[in-house]
């Protein structure tokens, strides 16, 4: 007899056996808000400000600083005596600088919040990211107060959207934190509420942004949570039932195909990393279906490594705590699929999360093991701890067979990517021109990524003495090795799919202290990129 939930509850649809939901409460967002009255006169807890240095010489003494944008009426209220005090407290207006100063009933607020936006821009704002990362820094320095008005520099023009969206995405991202294993509660609760300075409150175009970014932070917020859950509570049943229970409560189809269904449907990849150990696999399919005809169809397929020991080949022991994280593409997939249902854009969009736990045991895949794969190539397996791009494959496999016009894959894929552009910069690989929108999305929304090639010398290097392809170069192993999970990975992309993979093995896990909207642990990456992209797509902007 299938089991029932409680009221309320939506079913999940699920191939072998019977999921049982589990709620797992997201981070709760502030309240956002307009307000176009005079900032000096809000009643809030703390004000943010921003701080423009005004001299090119950083030498120069005394630093000539400026408030700008919305912060004009509050530096009146102080009798031009504002920028002597901030000065004072070392204020320098570098990017990202916090200062706080009590203000003393000298504006309504009691606390007024500095953050440095770097040099006097020559145009009219600073650059998107300086904002986010700034509004970001100040809302995570005010934790424990309970209502904070921003202050900031806005235009009033038809950029006025775009900016306020900027700021209130800092604001929602910056002011994050995953604490839920903390036996004693932090004394420091969230900013309950955020209200933006504008000109005018009630435009409509400003208010519409407004309401659309809680979807996009909501979705980076639940995909970082995700990451930073302790491993032991969330491996591939329990992230299977968690996603699932998400999308069916959010209005999106959830079918689940367990360890069973996985071999009957040949998915010999994703069973062969899952099968050391104890919890199986599970391959996690995720449909959103728009009212009318759709302009395209879109695949968006995850790697979900819920916990990554090497396997046989296994990792030294320093770090690996931070393999939790080797699910980060399908938290990050999953998310997006979450906002997809509530933005409903033209588009017929398909999520793929391939879920497996990578662990050493008497029944653990082995190098040297050929695999047979869901589109039946044949794998030589040389390092089990290149076991991303053998579940990514299957899922890749079965995508494409749906014939998607677009196939955008994210995963924590290899070192490779952080050794060649850093812990920040996402690499892309695959269609050229996809490739190249995937770029342009990423600095759009602070996500940096950069195409890299697909070379035919290292295709060579995969060949296989015994199989059809080997899915590492042991010759070259620490050579390339980006560029081999790539081209890995197209062997299993079909004609004429356009499709890129976004290597996130550096920019999903932040392990430093915070900075800007980034916080320690999970960051999201690239949930926005992939809203952004899903958003020109359904707009017709076609790679």
């Amino acid at each position: 007899m299938p089991w029932v939930g409680p009221p309320g509850w939506r079913s999940v649809t699920t191939i072998g056996a019977v999921t049982l939901p589990r709620p797992t409460p997201p981070y709760p967002l502030p309240r956002l808000s307009l307000f176009d009255t005079d900032p000096a006169e809000y009643a809030v807890d703390a004000v943010v400000i921003g701080l423009h240095r005004r001299d090119d010489d950083p030498a120069a003494d005394p630093i000539d600083l400026l408030v700008s944008g919305g912060g004009e009426s509050i530096v009146a209220a102080f009798d031009g005596q504002l920028v002597t005090a901030l000065r004072t407290l070392g204020a320098t207006g570098k990017a990202g600088e916090v200062i706080k100063l009590a203000t003393l009933g000298t504006i309504t607020a009691p606390l007024v919040v500095a953050v440095g936006l770097g040099p006097e821009p020559a145009g009219a704002l600073p650059p998107p990211e300086v904002l986010r990362r700034g509004v970001g820094a100040a809302l995570r320095s005010v934790a424990g107060h309970r209502s904070v008005a921003l202050a900031m520099p806005v235009s009033d023009d038809d950029t006025l959207p775009a900016t306020v969206r900027t700021l209130a995405e800092g604001a929602l991202l910056g002011g994050y934190r995953f604490d839920r294993y903390r036996t004693t509660p932090s004394r420091q609760r969230p900013v309950g509420s955020v209200a933006i300075h504008v000109p005018d409150a009630r435009d409509r175009a400003v208010r519409a942004a407004l309401k659309q970014t809680p979807v996009t932070a909501g979705a980076v917020v639940r995909a970082r949570d995700w990451v930073n859950t302790a491993p032991n509570e969330l491996r591939p049943p329990d992230f299977a039932d968690q996603v699932a229970q998400a999308a069916t409560e959010a209005g999106l189809t959830a079918t689940v195909l367990d360890e069973k269904a996985l071999r009957k449907g040949g998915y010999g990849g994703i069973l062969a990393v899952g099968q050391g150990s104890q919890a199986p696999p599970r391959l996690v399919r995720l449909d959103y279906v728009p009212k009318g005809t759709p302009r395209a169809k879109v695949a968006l397929v995850g790697k979900g490594i819920t916990f990554d020991t090497g396997g046989v080949s296994i990792k030294p022991a320093q770090g690996m705590w931070e393999m939790k994280s080797d699910m980060a593409g399908a938290a990050a997939v999953a998310a997006t699929m979450l906002a997809v249902a509530e933005h409903a854009p033209q588009l017929a969009v398909t999520g793929w999360l391939p879920l497996a736990e990578n662990m050493p045991s008497g029944s653990a895949y082995r190098p040297g093991d050929v695999l047979t794969m869901y589109n039946s190539t044949k794998v030589e397996v040389l390092n089990t701890d290149a076991e991303g791009r053998l579940i990514l494959a299957d899922a890749i496999a079965r995508a494409c067979e749906e014939e998607p016009d677009y196939l955008l894959e994210t995963s924590t894929l290899t070192g490779g990517q952080i050794i060649s552009l850093g812990r920040r910069v996402a690499g892309v690989m695959g269609s050229t021109e996809l490739c190249e929108q995937v770029r342009r999305a990423g600095e759009a929304v602070g996500e940096p990524a950069w195409p890299m090639p697909l070379p035919d010398d290292v295709r060579q290097g995969l060949e296989s003495a015994v199989a059809d392809i080997s899915h590492v170069n042991t010759g070259l192993e620490r050579v390339g090795t980006m560029l081999q999970g790539g081209i890995f990975l197209s062997e299993f992309v079909t004609d004429p799919v356009q499709w890129a993979h976004i290597d996130i093995a550096g920019p999903a896990y932040h392990a430093g202290e915070a900075y800007g909207y980034i916080t320690t642990g999970g960051t999201g990456v690239p949930v926005r990129t992939l809203l952004h992209l899903l958003d020109e797509l359904a707009s017709g902007d076609q790679a």
